[in-house]
């Protein structure tokens, strides 16, 4: 009985990591703008994600043909000190890309968005994942009904 005294306190302070997921608008808006700067992804392909966040749905895409954006780790700071200071780190594989400025506070308040819990660090607020897998369809986005884009994540490793 004592032990199970004991181990009760813990199994509630314990926070297990979930992963997570969003669709719809925070979803597309998380695809356009890891898919941007994704080295995976063709320009034509990155301009329709770009059309689709700004509301320009005026393009063509092959109907059977949906956009897959995928990033091994999205990690984005906003510091609390120097309150000027945004700053993102994408991982492609091997390749990181760094966004700073608006760019990376538009990337941070998406994730946030997208339920990802900012935690502090050191005068920083942080927010990340890893393993994004998003799934955006240009055509039933266009279609202007609330569907086709859907991510998938994990916690920041």
């Amino acid at each position: 009985m004592r032990t199970l005294t004991l181990l009760v306190p813990l199994l509630l302070a314990a926070q297990p990591a979930f992963a997570g997921s969003t669709g719809g608008s925070n979803a597309l808006a998380l695809a356009a703008l890891v898919g941007e700067r994704s080295p995976d992804l063709e320009a034509q392909t990155k301009e329709a994600l770009g059309s689709m966040l700004d509301g320009n749905l005026n393009f063509a895409f092959p109907a059977d043909k949906k956009i897959s954006v995928k990033a091994d780790g999205v990690v984005c700071r906003a510091s609390n000190v120097d309150i000027s200071a945004h700053s993102c780190e994408l991982a492609f594989g091997k390749r990181k890309v760094t966004r700073t400025g608006r760019a990376a506070h538009e990337l941070y308040a998406t994730l946030v968005e997208a339920g990802v819990t900012p935690e502090g660090a050191a005068g920083s607020m942080i927010a990340g994942i890893s393993k994004l897998a998003c799934t955006v369809d240009p055509n039933t986005v266009k279609a202007r009904a609330g569907g086709g884009a859907d991510c998938t994540f994990s916690p920041a490793e």
